[in-house]
């Protein structure tokens, strides 16, 4: 079971062979826990990982037996935490706010059973967007489309958003906002996979 609405996480496990028993949004106040942990010195990755866990745990609660996957993504440059942008003016603030500059990906992914934490992994990856000028970014977003406000950042990597990069440092599936690999490796651990 993923909890989250992602289509993107749900694409990356059934790509790679993990059988899902559904897909279910968590629904918890993530703006009220990001305020919370920012008033208490969390890092970004803190929040991710914060984040990833009470997704997991809350649908772990209404769904006994199951393995509950949560994930979570924190974008971070120089200390100023990126939302998914709400509309295209707020996308094209971001991609302006993010040129020229290196940012990371904090990432955290949790696996959560009868509401107890049975394991999770954080990984950070470090993209340095190249420098953008409005124009540009006005083509991007009238070719990439709405999709981008679905991504912290407002852009996807797996797509048109590679053109904003200079360099990319980091596991690919983190950057995409799940970091598959190592939770691949603990679902085999754990007989879901074989």
């Amino acid at each position: 079971m993923l909890a989250s609405a992602s289509k993107a996480r749900q694409q990356l496990l059934e790509n790679a062979g993990v059988p899902l028993a559904g897909l279910l949004p968590a629904f918890i106040d993530e703006e009220a826990v990001k305020d919370s942990l920012r008033h208490e010195g969390a890092s970004a990755l803190q929040v991710a990982e914060t984040l990833a866990e009470l997704k997991a745990r809350k649908v772990s609660l209404s769904h006994p037996g199951c393995f509950v996957i949560g994930a979570d993504q924190m974008l971070d440059c120089n200390g100023i935490w990126f939302d998914k942008p709400v509309d295209r003016d707020h996308a094209a603030a971001h991609l302006q706010a993010l040129a020229g500059k290196t940012h990371q990906l904090q990432c955290s992914v949790c696996v959560v059973k009868d509401g107890e934490r049975l394991w999770h992994h954080n990984e950070t990856a470090a993209l340095t967007m190249r420098d953008l000028d409005p124009d540009f970014i006005a083509r991007y977003l009238d070719a990439a489309g709405d999709e981008v406000l679905a991504s912290v950042g407002a852009y996807q990597l797996e797509g048109l958003g590679a053109q904003l990069f200079h360099k990319v440092q980091g596991d690919y599936f983190t950057i995409l906002g799940l970091p598959l690999l190592p939770l691949l490796t603990f679902l085999r651990h754990n007989e879901v996979l074989a």
